[in-house]
């Protein structure tokens, strides 16, 4: 099983696009002497007497101890956008900061190539307090392999490699019961990268690294049942499990997957999740099914967000349980979405606002996103949040074999080369993971340079607003061309349509499974049809729907998913909940917490409460809700919607 990602898929998504092109931009706009600086300073190079007062800020001060953290999280991202579309600008400037880190490197001795001195990590051996060293020296060994597989930069695999070099010597310097003390500093997602480096080089230091940075005192307990994680720093835990995953993927130990199984069976099965799909208040873990005391104005930290939902793709590619697509789809809808990049037009004023990225997603009554500015802040969630937004294209489908998985319902493009003589993995290591983009990448061009290439599979997945018109602002620049669609839809009609059309190229028929996930929050039985005929009907939900067909070019295969208002209750209190369209969260716009006042029917759906309101704006139909007998009364949007509006997420029922 494979995630399919790179230029394999093509976003085609309006919305997710411009996010895309956003985050581009925005990386673009960082300067290399900025996102060096510190870096430099660390090595003795920079020596420019002027006081440059034009620099980035927050965690990124000269004064922080995580300071460089964020130039890992850019070359990361800028991997992703090279790999996927091939854009010579970012690849220059990244292969330019790359040559500059080694530059750093030799300076520093030809092993030392991080932004902060060598010295803080032995602080962390005398038991010294120290804001996590290896946190930020792992976002450069992360950001320097991700240059290597999916930037084809050999330079940075060297950096990474001479680096590794260090930690090895620094490492064994300490008995088992002083490295374990270690690693009860947060580590990052140290143990992810040695296993991504051994993946790589097969030397035998990063197996004794693995060793070494195998975390007992979180591992062994989780493998026994225990509890571990009630009030706990969660982003701490998370990428030391990623790291099992990736050690998993890699050495196929058994003990890694069943950690990482262990982890979420206590993190999110036990422990329950918010309607978000999301977790944690003041960045850690609530205790087990035990939310109503938790709901703050610090919930949901964006990088817990990102961390298990690239948790949720390694269970879902080694179990194929759709429940780990359906948790990913609401943290992307509210969480990546309603986190990151939020821009409005004002129509009154014609005044864009926009924000770049908040920490939290506050839930308390009455609370308010906080933006963080663009050169102002830089704190973990800042470097998260360039990642997830260059990684759109991912998790949308999954192949093994013949057998092709649709995991969400995003506009976007599936194109898959058939290759006469498939090159295999050499070394029979597990595909699956961060690192196969490596591998496909070696098919791709094998299959350009002598291998011969049998044809080619698209899926073009689009969804059918049902609309009938194109006009998305009071300027009239489109067409006003008069059709059946406009007014067979007199209300926003009750289900999502998505049509997924196969084409073959080089092919005059393919057999393959196409495989269609069922979501959980749909209201009723979906339909499934295959060029015009109905060939199933199911409830069956938080499941796949397998066609097993010979397909021809054109073939269309229509999905129609029933949508509605769904009650979510909170598991510790039945009589307060919040509201999901979909995917979506609706949240209610008001300064102030209010309860919502019901009929006296112990049986009466809250849900009926709240009714279509201003559901058409031109050419869309917008999520927009009212409630029915409050006053006064309340509007609802969707989360993702939300800029510097006071929001309510969770709402007491009261019956009178």
């Amino acid at each position: 099983m494979e995630e399919l990602s790179g230029k394999s898929v093509l976003l085609r998504d309006a919305g997710m696009l411009e996010r895309q092109r956003e985050n581009y931009d925005y990386l673009m706009s960082l300067k290399n002497d900025h996102l060096l600086r510190n870096y430099e300073l660390e090595a003795g190079r920079f020596t420019n007497r002027k006081i440059d007062t034009d620099t980035m800020g927050g965690w990124e001060a000269s004064t922080c101890q995580l300071r460089g953290h964020f130039l890992g999280h850019w070359l990361s991202a800028a991997a992703y956008y090279i790999e996927e579309t091939g854009d010579c600008e970012i690849q220059a400037k990244a292969d330019n900061i790359v040559s500059e880190l080694a530059r750093c490197q030799q300076d520093n001795g030809g092993q030392w190539a991080a932004s902060i001195p060598e010295k803080y990590l032995y602080w962390i051996g005398e038991g010294r307090k120290i804001w996590a060293p290896q946190y930020t020296v792992h976002k450069l060994l992360m950001g320097l392999v991700d240059m290597y597989c999916h930037a084809g930069n050999q330079q940075a695999l060297m950096i990474a490699d001479h680096m590794a070099d260090w930690f090895y010597t620094w490492s064994g310097e300490y008995t088992r019961e002083q490295f374990d003390d270690i690693l009860d500093y947060e580590t990052g997602g140290m143990l992810e990268v040695w296993a991504d480096l051994l993946a790589i080089t097969q030397a035998d230091k990063y197996r004794v690294l693995l060793d070494r940075y195998y975390r007992r005192r979180l591992f062994d307990p989780l493998l026994e049942g225990q509890d571990v994680l009630t009030n706990m720093h969660a982003n701490t835990t998370i990428p030391e499990i990623l790291g099992c995953a990736r050690a998993y993927e890699v050495t196929g130990e058994q003990k890694y997957f069943d950690i990482v199984k262990a982890y979420w069976r206590c993190a999110v099965t036990e422990r329950g999740t918010y309607v978000t799909g999301g977790q944690t208040e003041g960045e850690v873990w609530t205790p087990k099914m035990k939310l109503k005391n938790r709901i703050g104005n610090m919930n949901q930290e964006f990088c817990t967000v990102y961390n298990m939902m690239r948790l949720a793709d390694f269970l879902f590619l080694y179990t194929k349980d759709p429940g780990y697509l359906q948790y990913r789809e609401y943290n992307l809808h509210n969480g990546v979405m309603a986190q990151s990049y939020y821009a409005s037009i004002q129509t009154e004023s014609h005044e864009e606002k926009k924000g770049l990225l908040t920490y939290f997603l506050p839930m308390k009554a009455g609370s308010r996103k906080q933006w963080a500015g663009r050169m102002d802040s830089f704190f973990c969630c800042h470097g998260t949040m360039i990642q997830a937004n260059a990684r759109l294209n991912q998790g949308i489908f999954y192949r093994d074999r013949d057998e092709i998985y649709v995991g969400q319902y995003v506009e976007s493009e599936l194109i898959l080369q058939e290759l006469s003589e498939r090159e295999d993995n050499a070394s029979g290591q597990n595909t699956c993971g961060r690192l196969q983009a490596c591998y496909k990448k070696m098919s791709a061009e094998n299959c350009g340079a002598g291998s011969k290439c049998s044809g080619e599979i698209r899926i073009l997945l689009q969804e059918d607003t049902m609309n009938g018109l194109t006009q998305i602002s009071s300027e009239n620049n489109a067409a006003q061309t008069v059709n059946q669609v406009a007014s067979a839809y007199d209300s926003k009609p009750d289900f999502r349509k998505y049509i997924l059309t196969v084409r073959l190229v080089g092919m005059e028929k393919r057999h393959f499974s196409l495989n269609l996930r069922m979501p959980e929050w749909i209201t009723r039985a979906a339909e499934v049809y295959k060029n015009g005929k109905l060939i199933c009907k199911t409830e069956d939900t938080s499941k796949f729907l397998r066609i097993d067909e010979e397909w021809k070019d054109g073939d269309a295969v229509t999905v129609i998913l029933p949508v509605g208002i769904k009650f979510i209750p909170l598991p510790d209190d039945p009589n307060t909940g919040a509201f999901r369209y979909g995917p979506d969260v609706l949240v209610g716009i008001t300064e102030q917490e209010r309860i919502l006042e019901l009929a006296n029917s112990e049986g009466e759906d809250p849900c009926k409460e709240l009714a279509a309101d201003r559901e058409r704006q031109w050419g869309q139909w917008n999520t927009y809700y009212r409630t029915e007998n409050q006053n006064p009364g309340i509007d609802f949007r969707c989360i993702d919607e939300i800029g510097d509006e006071p929001y309510q997420v969770y709402f007491k029922i009261r019956r009178r």
